[in-house]
Parts: C-alpha cells; structure tokens; sequence
C-alpha cells in the first residue's frame, strides 16, 4: 500500500502570500492539512493536527519580530518528529542556530533566495524526510560571525603555532626546539600575542595563562 502524502501546516501572516504558498504545497504531492496566521493560531493547529511538516515565517503578529521562529521551536520541543521549514525575509542568525542545532527534518530558507518551485518542492520533501537545509546566505552569514566573534583572527599563523605550543605547556626554548626558530624569535612572537590579544599585565593575572586560555576556549 501506498504511504500516505505527507501532511502539511503553513504559517503565513500575509493571506495572499499563505493562500498561494497552501495552494503550491497542495498540488505537489503533500496535503496542506491547515493554515495560521499568527503563531497562536500556529501552536493551537500543530498541536490539533500533529502534522508531519510546519512551514512557517519568521516574522508574524502581533510585533512581527521572531513570533513564528520561536513558534517552531516550541513545535520542535513539543512534537521533535514533526519537520519544521522556516522562511524567512531576514538572516535572524541566533535565533536559527537555536533552531537549527535542534536535530533533523529541519530548514531555513530566505523568500528572496527561492526563485526555482520545483527545487522548493524537492526541499520540502527533503525536510520532511528527516534533511536538513540551510539556505547558503545563512551560511555565509554564520562564517562572517565566527571570524567577527574569533579572538585568535588577529595573530598570524606562526604565532597561532607558538599559542598551541604554549597550549601544550612548552617553554619559550621548548617551543623554539619544536619550530627550529631561535629562542629569541619565540620570545617576539609570545611579546606579540599578548599585545594583539590586549591582554593587561596585573598582579593577579599571569597574561601568558590569559592567552593560553583564550586560545582554548576558541578552539
């Protein structure tokens, strides 16, 4: 016997919007089981119909900031085997994170970015299947926050070298011994590290721990 169409939920504020897109998922192989307009009437539907697949945007009343995004993640605590793709005008990259980290049969794809149907569709049947798809800009987006967010993008890779060794609980002649480099070099290039790494010299803080530190807590 033949498994039955995935069953489907859509979010949408924007009534023309959420009718087109129920319409689209319809006639591609799911049933569209019902449609909210806001992330209570989202909550109440998913948890009446137990869907196999949400789709839902970001954005929604009553303060259309993250209202559908923190819908999905209630979806996803409450119903995990139920698959969540979210649509989104906008990278909202913590929130996605959140989202995303959360396991599989999920998607996060920006409106403006969606200009083949027949890949939507291939999409939605990949999440429902247990996929995950994050559109490449949410991607890029997360790489720039990373090198934004790392404390260790400001040494050079030599010096990056020294750092490990450090790590390591080598000594300034250990870590000469292991980079054929003279000791000398060794103490330039920790002098280096510490003032790129803004790293103050008080009477409590040893700053040659302070880099060590920093670098395992960015590894």
């Amino acid at each position: 016997m033949a498994s039955r169409p995935p069953r489907v939920v859509v979010a949408e504020d924007d009534v023309l919007l959420r009718e087109g897109l129920a319409s689209l998922i319809d006639r591609s192989g799911f049933t569209v089981v019902g449609q909210a307009a806001d992330a209570a009437a989202l909550l109440a539907l998913v948890r009446e119909e137990v869907p196999d697949l949400v789709v839902v945007d970001i954005r929604m009343p009553p303060t259309q900031t993250t209202e559908g995004l923190q819908a999905a993640e209630v979806i996803r605590h409450e119903l995990p085997d139920t698959a969540i793709l979210v649509l989104s005008a906008h990278v909202e990259v913590d929130h996605a994170m959140t989202l995303l980290a959360s396991g599989r049969g999920v998607g996060y794809l920006l409106k403006s970015r969606i200009s083949d149907v027949s890949e939507f569709i291939e999409t939605l049947s990949r999440i429902a299947d247990g996929a995950c798809v994050v559109d490449p800009a949410l991607v890029q987006e997360l790489v720039n926050v990373n090198r934004r967010n790392d404390p260790l993008s400001v040494v050079s890779a030599r010096e990056r070298d020294v750092l490990t060794l450090m790590a390591e609980g080598r000594s300034n002649a250990g870590i000469a011994r292991r980079l054929w480099i003279t000791e000398g070099t060794v103490e330039k290039h920790v002098r280096s590290i510490l003032t790129k790494l803004s790293l103050p010299e008080t009477d409590d803080d040893h700053r040659r721990v302070l880099a060590v530190l920093t670098f395992l807590e960015s590894r």
